[in-house]
């Protein structure tokens, strides 16, 4: 038993006793302020699971990389007098966190840890994250080699790879987040989506920090980057410290490799080329082969590709659902083996989300999870802008937007966890979706009142707190909605649908606000009505997903 439940037993009982002999002198009152600090204390306890403090350094882990390759990179091309179309063409690395539940199945079939040697040491999970803090500290390294001027082409190629091994990493982290808790675990599983948006911001914000600030006091690039590459190198250590995430029953033994049933060899080919078209659009949309300027510079080039490659899935997965399936012969073909492996790794993690809920269920939840950041996106997609316009110095605009914003989210998260476990997670969903969208209103106050100094930060730390709770709870409600058996696949695929969602819709904002004719205050009022979609197909949806439901 936990210390604070044994508190909690002690005091209830001398509490409970004593309030029986002085019934008509005493109020329960006192007795239900002592339970409720009392509950407070062992909700918060949970923090100090060795779970938890493991998914707190891995949030940190997947937060590094974006400075590496966002902000610290584009300063220093910036700084090199590498033109803005050569800086925006880097900026088409981050495509690749778009697309890796391509490359999802991979982590979640094949054991890494059996390859390495380590399978008694590290899961599965934890190989694959070591192994890409490994290549991410060597790109780091070899960065720190080059100069934009004489070599941008090998930076951003570099820069590529670390995304790859970064993009990676993240499915492997989300897995081992969605691992190390039971179903039954809810307040752990909010719990753990708090410490991993903490940890997030902690790593790209106050670790990110500290490159920045030290190339304003001499320090050069290639030395930072050495600098950034000896944090990968102990993150690493830490990450071997981490204990290991529960695994169920592996895919192979679960289920016994099935075939679907092809009417003919033409068929099973012509399965095995679609299977393979997503790859090959990717690697094409990521090379740019062919690929003509205007489109693949303009803001919906990824939205766009990401939507074929979706409609791709979906349509593979619809026509290979059709099939009967039957058990794999020991002298199948290399084909009929490609496409058993393939069913497994691809199909039946979407097959068994289907299955799970039903389809009417799963489409609405895909439609809930498209919509439900969209207002949120279409707000900071534009609200840099905005500062500036409003005549907000660069100064101030560092200071709220970036520090305090940091600030206020690792001052939210642990609270907005706690606030998530008491509620439940589907009520806290509903909630904290309602609170994210009134925040909106705030900057339609600052859009008609200006330049505020005092209404900034309030506005400020109202949005951040409001983030941090919708995050919080949404990450939770993700994680929930995964199978332990196919955790890295389900939740990669659910998260680039959020992404796509914030990313396709919110590429707009700048032609919204041209068509309110710079009507700061009416964007802002749309944005706040945004949610409302999503919050409809969670209000349809809140009887039939019982098990979300706190008792």
């Amino acid at each position: 038993m936990l210390f604070s439940e044994t508190l909690l037993s002690k005091f209830l009982l001398h509490y409970g006793s004593h309030a029986e002999v002085t019934t008509k002198n005493r109020s329960f009152d006192q007795i239900t302020r002592v339970v409720l600090v009392l509950t407070t204390f062992k909700t918060a306890n949970i923090y100090l699971d060795r779970r938890i403090i493991s998914i707190f350094l891995l949030g940190i882990i997947s937060g590094l990389p974006w400075v590496m390759i966002g902000s610290a990179l584009t300063l220093w091309l910036q700084e090199a007098g590498l033109s803005r179309s050569s800086i925006g063409f880097a900026g088409l690395i981050f495509a690749v966190y778009s697309i890796n539940f391509l490359w999802a199945p991979l982590v979640d079939r094949f054991s890494l840890a059996r390859v390495l040697g380590t399978r008694n040491k590290t899961g599965n999970k934890q190989s694959w994250i070591i192994t890409c803090q490994i290549i991410i500290a060597c790109c780091c390294l070899s960065m720190s080699l080059f100069a934009p001027t004489d070599a941008a082409k090998t930076l951003i190629l570099i820069a590529l790879i670390l995304a790859c091994a970064s993009a990676t990493q993240d499915i492997a982290i989300d897995a081992y987040r969605v691992q190390s808790f039971k179903p039954q675990e809810k307040a752990l599983i909010s719990a753990g989506a708090a410490a991993a948006t903490g940890g997030w911001w902690t790593g790209y914000a106050a670790i990110g920090f500290i490159p920045l600030a030290l190339s304003d006091v001499g320090w050069s690039w290639p030395s930072l980057y050495l600098l950034l590459a000896t944090i990968t190198a102990i993150t690493t250590v830490l990450c071997i410290l981490m204990p290991a995430a529960q695994t169920t029953t592996s895919q192979p033994e679960a289920a016994a490799l099935l075939l679907p049933q092809c009417r003919s060899k033409i068929h099973q080919k012509a399965l095995l080329l679609l299977m393979a078209l997503p790859w090959c659009i990717a690697i094409w949309a990521v090379g740019g082969w062919g690929i003509p300027a205007g489109f693949k510079q303009s803001q919906g080039f990824i939205p766009v590709i990401i939507a074929i490659e979706i409609f791709l899935a979906g349509f593979l997965l619809h026509t290979l659902s059709q099939l009967p399936s039957q058990g794999l012969s020991h002298a199948a073909s290399f084909n009929e083996k490609l496409l058993a492996n393939t069913y497994h790794t691809l199909i039946l993690p979407l097959r068994d989300f289907f299955m799970r809920n039903g389809p009417a269920i799963a489409i609405s939840l895909l439609g809930f999870i498209f919509l439900f950041k969209i207002g949120e996106a279409f707000l900071g997609r534009m609200s840099i802008v905005f500062y500036k316009e409003i005549g907000f110095s660069k100064t101030q605009i560092a200071t709220y937007s970036k520090m305090l914003t940091w600030l206020v989210t690792m001052a939210c998260v642990i609270p907005c966890g706690i606030l998530n476990a008491r509620l439940g997670l589907l009520k806290g969903l509903m909630v904290s979706g309602l609170f994210m969208a009134a925040s909106n209103l705030m900057f339609c106050l600052l859009a008609i009142a200006g330049p505020v100094e005092w209404l900034y930060f309030v506005t400020v730390v109202i949005d951040g707190f409001t983030s941090a709770w919708a995050t919080v709870a949404f990450v939770a409600f993700i994680s929930h909605l995964c199978s332990h058996q196919f955790s890295a696949t389900q939740y990669a695929l659910l998260a680039s649908l959020g992404n796509l969602g914030r990313t396709l819709l919110a590429s707009n904002s700048g032609l919204l606000v041209d068509i309110f004719n710079g009507d700061w205050a009416l964007f802002f009022a749309i944005t706040a009505l945004m949610v409302t979609p999503s919050l409809v197909l969670l209000w349809r949806l809140r009887f039939k997903l019982l098990t979300l439901r706190n008792d």
